[in-house]
């Protein structure tokens, strides 16, 4: 079996709407296609030897037990494949649960789509799947623990922390959008200008003063000690003398630890004599020049978490240990306790296993003790000298017995340090009485606190503390997202976007759009190229200046990665035309049809879907939308428009010459068609519906009538709004036309505007796209020969497997099949063919150049023009 591709779906998508997350695998089953499970002697057995856990998928038999059935009746290996990939990510500890297998128009080879939970993980998975289904056709031992480990580790690497992953999900809980901003834990929580950004605990809103001064452990103790605060004495060391001066001072037992360190790294602690204490510093310095000294205070080690001023939580944090059962030796001990279901690799499970480093072997011969021995029953072996829940720690809630003195004293801490999110560290007996009774002392005060030990201590109530963080961030009232308008279709997708981006400006937003030529933020392009796919949709909902986006989106980066948004307020589909067909998988217009309903299937369900009436594709779609449905027509007799108008339904139609919105038989006429320069005079119909399906989108966001109309007179179509769109150059004696007409609809849209033109001559340049299908391309070449007269065929780019030779002949023979007599010529080169044909042009003649790569064209027609009056 060979793996052709492996694509990471990341948003709404061909497959499911509301599973974004999903890995799509094609996959070439070989001579396997000949085989299916009941034909491969003891497949069942070793598969159900190797993952007896597949006996949970139930599979389309519906109980337990039904893909072990369905394996023994026969199912092809693609199917196989799919279930262990799901399997093999839950043995991991990553549950996802939903699976697809479809075998494409190509026999044997299927995609195989399944979800995943981390991207890094899915795609090991997808290709660790296919490695098992080999070995077990085969009946070759495999290794399954290697693979379930290096996933572990691979999730362990790239998955968010715990604390960064809590306020994730609370706001996903609150419909509040996220992205993650590189590889890290740095998230931003909706789209736009109404984004807010944090990185594990701290948050764009925490101040940097603040952080500075929690992370300076001296100038922190200073500051509590001038709020009168209970600090534990001591001094900053960095040499053995300066160690022996404080300890003079304070006396024995103290505490070491690195000034700026963290998670209980490079500490020692209860050190009791000189030999030790000259050790710990030269441990603590490892970390850090500085290193603190304190007066090692007795008692329990509780963490306090404040946000936004409040006190949300606290936990009791104890070391790890073990406890003796007179049998078993320590290490033995450790064994038993990481075995506990809740413990795990990093921060996979809700504890972590507890490691043997350092810190146990010093804190073990402190007792006298090595992993030999075999502590007296019920006796209590601290192995770690530090109560971080990293290390092995555990943690009880304590949150409900803190004394309203103590409360108090936490969230004046938070306000004295100036954090938003803060941590306090305390060694007290306990938190019921006042710390001035039981001569407890503020140890550390945290600006980056984790939130683990609260949102699932070992024993005592969980405390959700994501929730006050997203409160603090989205207090009610403020938005998270923006007014995102989503087009799609065939043809006038990057027209219609852009008049969309001119409407919207105009009544007072800062717009983001995307279109196949760029990314514009306020009309200033940011990214040249074709920008119509998840990761340019992501760049503009990530920009903290953009207050609305429009965004055009293609059919590839759907396919691709699926949407860069999870829902919009507006979807619009122009039209569903033949082109690209016969590309991924997309053979007819009923596959396209598909492709393009992601976009209104991901319409809020109070949005609106805004379709082409007189498309039978759209007309299907309908049927199965949950939003609201508007519609767009150039025929107001059109039978299914006057059904619609029976109902009630918002429709805009081109009648009498007015672009018109009408709701059942009521009609607000916004403007004239030909007081529209879009349309060039009323005369290109497919613009005038571009134009509709604008101009019903924004009437039905909220924006005036009136405001609507002046957009529309005041957007000018040229080579700067809208480039390779009927861009029109007029030299002395005849006229240059530029358009990014590269399918048959497009072509049928620029012979009826040529329709209406007088010209002396009209010269066509066109070209081939060696990814369209054969009848395409020949039919693109016989409307040409319809509507000119003279032909220069060029062939220089986008041949994508073809050869040039073979797309010109495609190309003559439907001129041929054009009925006339039209002359034609072969100019390689676009820049020749251009130049050749406005130098051969005579007066009155119309050259019309649809071109696939419309910036070259314009730069050359530019400069003949320029040259002619006399600008160069």
């Amino acid at each position: 079996m060979k793996i052709l591709k492996i694509q990471v779906l990341k948003g709404p998508n061909i497959w499911s709407i509301h599973r974004k997350k999903l890995i799509q695998m094609r996959l070439d089953l070989e001579d396997m296609e000949n085989f299916p499970t009941n034909k491969i002697d003891g497949f069942r057995e070793r598969i159900e030897q190797l993952i007896p856990s597949l006996f949970d998928h139930r599979c389309s038999e519906g109980v337990k037990g039904g893909f072990f059935t369905r394996v023994e009746l026969g199912t092809w290996m693609g199917h196989v494949i799919e279930h262990i990939a799901l399997e093999i990510q839950t043995l991991a500890g990553m549950e996802t649960g939903f699976g697809r297998t479809r075998e494409t128009k190509t026999s044997g080879v299927y995609n195989v789509v399944f979800s995943y939970m981390e991207e890094n993980v899915g795609t090991y998975a997808a290709e660790a799947s296919v490695r098992i289904a080999e070995a077990l056709i085969a009946g070759e031992a495999y290794d399954l623990e290697a693979d379930i480990m290096r996933m572990k580790e691979i999730r362990e690497r790239v998955r968010l922390g715990p604390s960064t992953g809590s306020i994730v999900e609370e706001a996903v809980a609150r419909d509040i959008p996220w992205i993650r901003l590189g590889t890290n834990s740095l998230v931003q929580l909706g789209y736009g200008i109404n984004q807010m950004r944090f990185q594990a605990t701290i948050t764009c809103k925490t101040n940097y003063i603040a952080v500075d001064m929690a992370s300076n452990k001296e100038l922190t103790k200073r500051m509590l000690e001038m709020s009168s605060m209970p600090v534990a004495s001591g001094d900053i060391c960095v040499d053995e003398e300066d160690l022996k001066e404080t300890i003079d001072r304070i006396g024995y037992p103290i505490v070491i630890k690195p000034l700026d360190g963290n998670h209980g790294k490079g500490a020692s602690i209860n050190v009791t004599n000189w030999e030790d204490a000259v050790s710990g510093l030269e441990f603590a310095q490892k970390y850090g020049r500085r290193v603190i000294v304190e007066k090692f205070i007795t008692g329990f080690d509780f963490r306090v978490l404040v946000i936004n001023n409040k006190l949300v939580a606290a936990a009791k944090r104890v070391p790890a240990h073990v406890i003796g059962d007179g049998e078993k030796n320590i290490s033995q001990l450790i064994e038993i306790v990481n075995q506990d279901p809740r413990r795990g690799y990093g921060h996979e499970n809700v504890l972590t296993e507890i490691t043997v480093d350092r810190d146990t072997l010093d804190l073990l011969e402190k007792e006298e003790y090595t992993l030999e021995t075999v502590p007296a029953k019920d006796e209590i072996v601290y192995l770690k000298s530090t109560a971080n829940l990293s290390t092995g720690g555990t943690s009880v809630d304590v949150t409900d017995m803190m004394h309203p003195e103590n409360i108090f004293l936490c969230e004046r801490i938070s306000r004295v340090i100036g954090l938003d999110i803060c941590g306090v560290d305390i060694m007290a007996e306990n938190l019921t009485q006042p710390l001035k009774a039981t001569g407890g002392v503020i140890l550390e005060v945290n600006a980056a606190p984790g939130f683990r030990m609260h949102l699932a201590p070992s024993e005592g109530l969980p405390r959700n503390v994501a929730a006050p963080v997203i409160d603090m961030l989205f207090p009610p009232g403020k938005p998270s997202r923006i007014p995102i308008i989503a087009v799609t279709g065939t043809n006038g997708k990057t027209t219609t976007t852009r008049l969309l981006a001119h409407i919207v400006k105009n009544n007072g937003y800062k717009v983001g759009f995307t279109t196949s030529d760029g990314i514009y933020i306020q009309n200033h392009m940011m990214e040249k190229g074709d920008t119509t796919g998840p990761i340019s949709a992501e760049y503009i909902l990530k920009d903290p200046t953009v207050e609305f986006a429009v965004l055009e989106t293609a059919r590839g980066g759907i396919l691709r990665s699926g949407l860069g948004f999870t829902q919009c307020d507006i979807g619009i589909i122009t039209n569903i035309q033949e082109d690209h067909l016969g590309i991924s998988d997309i053979h007819t217009l009923d596959d396209l049809a598909r492709v393009k309903s992601v976009v209104v299937e991901s319409v809020k369900s109070d949005g609106w879907a805004i379709l082409n009436a007189e498309n039978q594709y759209c007309r299907k779609i309908a049927e199965d939308l949950e939003c609201n449905i508007a519609w767009f027509s150039m025929d107001e007799d059109n039978a299914f428009v006057k059904e619609l108008a029976k109902e009630g339904r918002c429709v805009a139609v081109y009648e009498n010459g007015y672009i018109t919105v009408k709701k059942g038989e009521w009609k607000i006429r916004i403007e004239k068609a030909v007081d529209v320069p879009l349309t060039l005079g009323g005369k290109a119909r497919f613009m005038i519906a571009n134009v509709l399906a604008a101009t019903l989108a924004t009437y039905l966001w909220g924006f005036k009538i009136e405001d609507i109309g002046l957009a529309l007179q005041t957007f000018i179509p040229s080579a700067a709004q809208t480039p390779g769109r009927m861009n029109i150059f007029n030299f002395r004696k005849f006229r240059v036309l530029i358009d990014f007409a590269h399918n048959p609809a497009g072509y049928l849209g620029i012979e009826e505007y040529l329709s209406t033109v007088d010209a002396t001559r009209k010269i066509g340049i066109i070209a081939g796209v060696g990814d369209r299908r054969d009848e395409d391309i020949r039919e693109c070449a016989t409307i040409a020969g319809r509507m000119f007269d003279h032909i220069i065929i060029r062939q220089e780019k986008h041949l994508r497997g073809r050869t040039a030779d073979e797309i010109n002949h495609l190309l003559l023979e439907g001129i041929a099949a054009s009925g006339r007599e039209v002359s034609h010529e072969l100019i390689a080169k676009e820049v020749d063919a251009v130049s050749h044909a406005i130098e051969m042009a005579q007066e009155g003649n119309m050259i019309v150049a649809l071109s696939d790569v419309v910036t070259n064209a314009i730069e050359i027609v530019q400069q003949y023009l320029d040259r002619e009056n006399g600008l160069i």
